[in-house]
């Protein structure tokens, strides 16, 4: 394949890309704090400062952004590297917000799931009924780290419940084409899951040993984590990977389809854009870059954006 194009440089930590119709890409700087765009020229503005920790992005059915926000990170900065060090001082609780992409006022829609505080909400999927699922990564601290899970809400802040947990670092999410089926990845232990949808918010409980109700689908053998990820319309579930620094290609059937390396391992989330949805936009974040590179299969359409 042919090697990614830099976009735009400079950013802090740059996540949750989305591909916009008039070419530009939207995503979050984690480290910033804000949701930026990234012009067609490659010139960045901001739309929003939410603070906090902004990390996973999607539009929803009324046009605006809904945004994972994990509460913030401590850093760790050398030269030529920006990583996550775990959770700061300043850290007040993860939420989900409602951003609007004109004005860029950001309000809370929310920030628990009954009596249980949200820790690190990561990564977002709308489904064609309107309804969203998120992972929550939970955070890390020196002595120990929080259970993560998966829910479901209703984007006018109406509703919330639990969709799976306990898990181990959720991180990516996103659905099959036929919407049977929600993926999600791990990131400390580096597999992948399938949720099988009984109707939406509600999956098919696989019995012991999930540990969770999900299908086991793919893992690798090295030191691999997983991050965020995109489905293909293909159903291809394409992985970031962090440490090998790469996007994993894995078959809806759990085959390894291929491996794309990227010069950054803290490769963190892939979206598809352009007229035929071919140009894979990624997000090298450890050196602050967003990339893109056409790519063979062309994206699945997400449900609104």
């Amino acid at each position: 394949m042919r090697d990614p194009t830099v976009l735009a440089t400079g950013l802090r930590f740059p996540e949750g890309p989305v591909a916009m119709a008039d070419g530009s890409v939207v995503l979050v700087e984690i480290a910033r704090g804000t949701l930026t765009r990234v012009a067609p020229d490659g010139t960045v503005s901001i739309v929003a400062e939410p603070g906090g920790g902004p990390n996973g992005l999607a539009v929803g059915p009324d046009g605006a952004f809904y945004l994972c926000n994990n509460g913030g990170f401590a850093w760790h900065e050398e030269p030529g590297m920006l990583r996550p060090i775990g959770t700061p001082e300043s850290y007040a609780g993860g939420r989900i917000e409602r951003v609007d992409p004109r004005t860029g006022e950001h309000r809370l829609l929310y920030d628990r799931c009954g009596e249980h505080a949200l820790k690190g909400p990561n990564d977002i999927v709308f489904d064609r009924s309107g309804g969203f699922y998120f992972t929550d990564l939970g955070k890390s601290r020196p002595r120990d780290r929080d259970h993560g899970g998966v829910y479901y809400a209703m984007a006018d802040g109406s509703r919330i419940v639990q969709v799976a947990h306990p898990m181990l670092t959720p991180n990516g999410i996103g659905l099959s084409p036929d919407e049977r089926t929600l993926y999600v990845a791990e990131t400390e232990c580096g597999r992948l899951w399938a949720f099988d949808l009984a109707e939406p918010g509600v999956i098919e409980r696989h019995p012991f040993p999930s540990p969770h109700g999900g299908r086991f689908l793919y893992s690798q053998a090295g030191y691999e984590r997983y991050d965020s990820l995109a489905v293909d319309a293909e159903g291809n579930v394409c992985v970031a990977t962090l440490m090998t620094g790469a996007i994993t290609v894995i078959s809806p059937d759990g085959r390894l389809v291929r491996s794309v390396g990227m010069p950054d391992v803290y490769t963190t989330n892939i979206c598809f854009g352009g007229p035929d949805r071919k140009t894979a936009y990624v997000t090298l974040s450890g050196i602050g870059q967003l990339v893109s590179l056409p790519w063979p299969e062309a994206g699945l359409r997400l449900n609104f954006g």
